[in-house]
């Protein structure tokens, strides 16, 4: 379901440089904040925008009815809701400003001839709930079992003899995926006449009636394919995540847009056009191929590139479509639009898009701009924590959202607008204006994206070369919906550059591989010069195509397109020059070496174009320490992700070395093994660095092997050595149980130098010293066995948040944009706030212009993450806990009698 992280561990002791913080309902000043009766946490911890207020309706996980991750109102006004890995529940809720707020709710059981025990899920695990047409559709993501044996797929529920309950249930498609990429959302359509449903990586894509997009999709990318070597989706192959839309009943299913990863939901505006909020790979942090989490205009046959492993696509490529906003950091969830909130007209325009990691819902507002949109988010609730699931709005216009997942604390919300606020408009809301003249192109050309549909290549054909790029990729899609043979030689004879590599791009999908020296050879009569930047990539993806779909050309072709290529490389643009390196490394340009390699040596500290997020990670780092002090390691010492593009599409290289050039690429990889990034990094740099030892000669392998850092990697290849490991396997630990495994043991006769790499292993070291050796952001760690006993440890370390020191408190800062900033407040003069947000470099300090600030709030919530003894196994976590207790001296009491391997 969720685009949950697996998280590396972070610092393990609550008295830590950084805490996280916790907000309140709405932004006051510190005078009338003082007044105020203080509000319930549920509450305190929500930041609201002005005018806003919120209720806390109900918790599912405190009343045993699971963690709540989707939701839908009936036709009577009833809430009816699903937990994740349990049951359906209906309820009744109070108008908003009531006395109790507490809701009457019942567990759904279907009415069937024999009635099921109250333990026995009739139907649930869902992730997407619709009430429509009369009926409930319920969208299971399960693996069927004893307990619950319904599998994942899409159910319809009826009331046949309208007593209120539903009695029949009807499985309308069977589908094949589960878990947290597998399907999810159902949303009915803007004319109310059929329904959509969404579905992440991990679903296979059942056979459709009918395809937007015409169902060639492959990998498509000439760049050396390394998968994750996590094992991450490794055998998830084009076309990812998709979107399909469905009658009513179910049975005619209809292909929309492909290429996700993992987006959970949808919604549409005022306009019908659809939106959705994708994921990124947070284990891709640092890489040239990461691509942030992104607002998405899905259009009719939309391809939005996702692929397994290094291989994601380019934005930037004609053949896939940009998101309308790239976000950052984060695990989407829920997506609504406002236009039914009773809401100020400026939310009412707002889609909403929701992140589970760091708990934000942004109110992305968009902008109708040529064909599509440009939008910019605005942060609209947040709290800390806040692991958010669903939203909808309500018949009242409120919104409701929920909190849960993965089987975190469950809670229920509704957050509305005041309509005693002064100078705001709520009055009913107005359909949009005229739209531009390429928004009417483009829909007008997705007419054609059916099948052999009479009139499309005329209408599409004088479109190719529109200058804005929806319209062109419209076009292109209705003119592959044709039969191939009524447009390839009018492909072959076109003058028009740009109509030329749109329409070769179409050609190399749908054309035969006879045709690549032809079509090759006609690329390179373009006058590469007089294309702009964005037409140069148009075209050299063209290159890319044919040759990935129709293979190597003729040893005279073959030259002919390096001769053409290889004088406008290097280029100004970094996509460029990844797009025109692949290809002549391909090719064997053996020219394109020691071009590469100048590029990989002469700014390894430029950020990477394809890897830019419009969030600034550091501003996520404190909201949830799980997830964040990934970022925050990455920060301190970022890779140099094109340099690591280039080092990974040389590794393919065969001809044209020597010693020298050798020499300075594998020294490269040595030098890479330095930076932190995602969990993966490590292993995608010595998957290229394996690759590119294939192709050297058996007698200097030994010597580029050991040049290229070989000594510095683990057995697996995935860490580095000198980074030790928990053998495990994990364990979710429980404090009883864990305070049980020193009754049964005890932490006499305990192994020293395990101890000690635990110790590393969790991250303790990073942040805290011990005997000198370790970080200085956190308290020195020598003396702690002489203050707490192990209980007190194991306690500190799974509940953090029980106990903080107000000494090492993080603090909130509310901007007047609506956005907060969250760190450590260093320092303060009469002007600005100076805050840490870094714990792994808290010599990088933002400043906050406090004229900016309408209200700071001090943490309540540690930013050590609980469970980081989960990786250890029994013996592990004796051990560490024997160094903890023994300050980290080997000649300490505890291993007098027992095996001691100090150094």
């Amino acid at each position: 379901m969720l685009d949950l992280k697996n998280a590396s561990p972070g610092p393990m002791f609550t008295l830590i440089l950084f805490l996280l913080s916790a907000a309140c309902n709405s932004v006051q000043d510190n005078a009338s904040e003082q007044q105020a009766e203080p509000l319930p946490p549920k509450l305190e911890k929500l930041k609201l925008q002005s005018g806003f207020k919120a209720e806390h309706l109900y918790s599912p996980s405190e009343n045993e009815m699971g963690s709540w991750v989707s939701m839908t109102f009936d036709d009577q006004g009833r809430l009816i809701t699903s937990d994740q890995y349990g049951a359906l529940y209906r309820m009744e809720l109070t108008p908003i400003g009531s006395d109790s707020l507490t809701p009457k709710i019942e567990k759904l059981k279907i009415q069937t001839e024999e009635p099921a025990a109250d333990s026995i899920i009739q139907m649930g695990y869902a992730q997407g709930l619709l009430y429509a047409f009369n009926s409930l559709y319920v969208m299971v993501n399960h693996r069927s079992n004893d307990e619950f044996d319904k599998g994942s797929g899409l159910y319809r529920l009826q009331d046949t003899d309208n007593d209120d309950q539903f009695d029949k249930i009807s499985l309308l498609k069977a589908l094949e995926g589960s878990g947290e990429h597998g399907p999810h959302s159902i949303v009915m359509s803007p004319d109310e006449q059929s329904l959509y449903v969404i579905a992440g990586n991990h679903t296979d894509v059942p056979e459709m009636d009918a395809y937007r997009i015409p169902k060639v999709w492959q990998e498509d990318n000439l760049f050396p394919l390394i998968k994750d070597p996590r094992g991450h989706a490794n055998d998830r192959m084009a076309p990812g995540g998709w979107i399909a839309k469905i009658d009513s009943l179910g049975k005619d299913w209809e292909m929309v847009s492909v290429g996700f990863r993992n987006p959970f939901d949808l919604a549409f505006n005022q306009a019908g056009d659809m939106f959705t909020f994708d994921s990124d790979m947070e284990w891709d942090l640092g890489m040239p191929w990461y691509r942030p989490t992104r607002i998405c205009h899905v259009t009719s046959g939309g391809e939005f590139g996702w692929r397994t492993g290094n291989s994601k696509w380019s934005p930037a490529y004609p053949d896939n479509l940009p998101a309308v906003l790239n976000i950052g950091q984060g695990s989407p969830t829920g997506v609504l639009h406002g236009k039914s909130a009773a809401f100020p007209d400026s939310y009412q325009d707002a889609l909403f898009a929701f992140d589970w990691s760091f708990g934000i819902i942004y109110a992305i507002h968009l902008q109708p701009e040529g064909a599509s949109y440009s939008a910019e988010k605005e942060e609209f609730i947040s709290g800390m924590p806040l692991p958010l699931t669903d939203g909808v709005i309500g018949p009242d216009g409120a919104m409701y959202f929920m909190t849960g997942g993965r089987k975190l604390d469950s809670d229920l919300y509704r957050v509305y607008f005041d309509e005693e606020q002064e100078n705001v408009s709520l009055a009913a809301y107005e359909e949009p204006g005229d739209m531009p003249e390429a928004h009417g192109i483009r829909t007008q050309l997705e007419q054609f994206h059916e099948k052999n549909k009479a009139g499309g290549l005329e209408a599409a054909w004088p479109h190719l070369n529109h200058e804005d790029r929806f319209v062109r990729y419209a076009a292109r899609v209705a003119i592959e919906h044709q039969p191939v043979n009524n447009w390839q030689e009018r492909v072959l004879d076109e003058e028009d550059p740009i109509r030329l590599t749109q329409g070769m791009v179409a050609l190399a999908r749908h054309g035969n591989q006879n045709l690549k020296n032809q079509m090759l050879n006609k690329l390179c009569e373009v006058d590469y010069g007089q294309l702009s930047e964005a037409q140069q990539v148009d075209l050299v993806r063209a290159f890319e195509l044919t040759l990935s779909r129709m293979g190597m050309p003729s040893a005279t072709t073959r030259q002919a397109v390096i001769d053409y290529l290889n004088p406008h490389y290097p280029a100004n643009k970094e996509v460029l020059n990844s797009s025109i390196s692949k290809v002549l490394v391909y090719l064997d340009d053996s020219g394109v070496i020691e071009k590469t390699l100048t590029l990989l040596e002469e700014d390894e500290g430029r950020a990477s174009e394809q890897a830019t997020a419009a969030t600034d990670g550091s501003d996520l780092i404190l909201r949830n320490p799980q997830y964040g002090l990934d970022i925050a390691q990455m920060l301190k010492n970022v890779p140099p992700a094109q340099q690591t593009y280039y080092a990974t599409v040389l590794s393919k290289q065969r001809s044209g070395w020597n010693q020298s050039l050798r020499e300075r690429y594998f020294q490269w990889f040595y030098n890479a093994f330095d930076f932190q990034a995602g969990n993966s990094y490590i292993g995608f740099i010595d998957k290229a660095r394996q690759e590119a030892l294939s192709h050297v000669p058996k007698s200097e392998f030994e010597h580029y092997n050991q040049l290229s850092g070989d000594s510095l990697l683990s057995k697996n290849g995935t860490d580095l050595a000198n980074v030790p490991q928990p053998e495990g396997p994990w364990h979710n630990w429980e404090i009883d149980e864990a305070k049980a495994v020193l009754d049964s043991g005890g932490l006499q006769n305990r192994n020293f130098e395990t101890g000690k790499n635990m110790y590393a292993a969790t991250q303790c070291i990073t942040c805290h010293s011990m005997r000198g050796e370790g970080g200085i952001i956190g308290p020195d760690l020598t003396q702690l066995g002489t203050r707490f006993s192990p209980e007190d440890m194991i306690e500190a370390i799974m509940e953090p948040n029980q106990a903080i020191s107000d000494q090492y408190a993080s603090t909130v800062l509310y901007l007047k944009n609506g956005q907060s900033v969250v760190g450590r407040l260093t320092d303060q003069n009469e002007e600005s706030y100076f805050l840490s947000q870094n714990p792994f470099a808290p010599d990088q300090i933002r400043e906050i212009p406090k004229e900016e600030v309408t209200d700071t709030k001090q943490s309540a919530m540690s930013v050590m993450p609980p469970g980081l003894i989960n990786r250890l196994n029994k013996e592990e976590l004796r051990d560490l806990l024997a160094y903890l207790m023994a300050g980290g001296n080997p000649e300490h009491a505890m291993y007098q009698d027992g095996e001691t391997k100090a150094e």
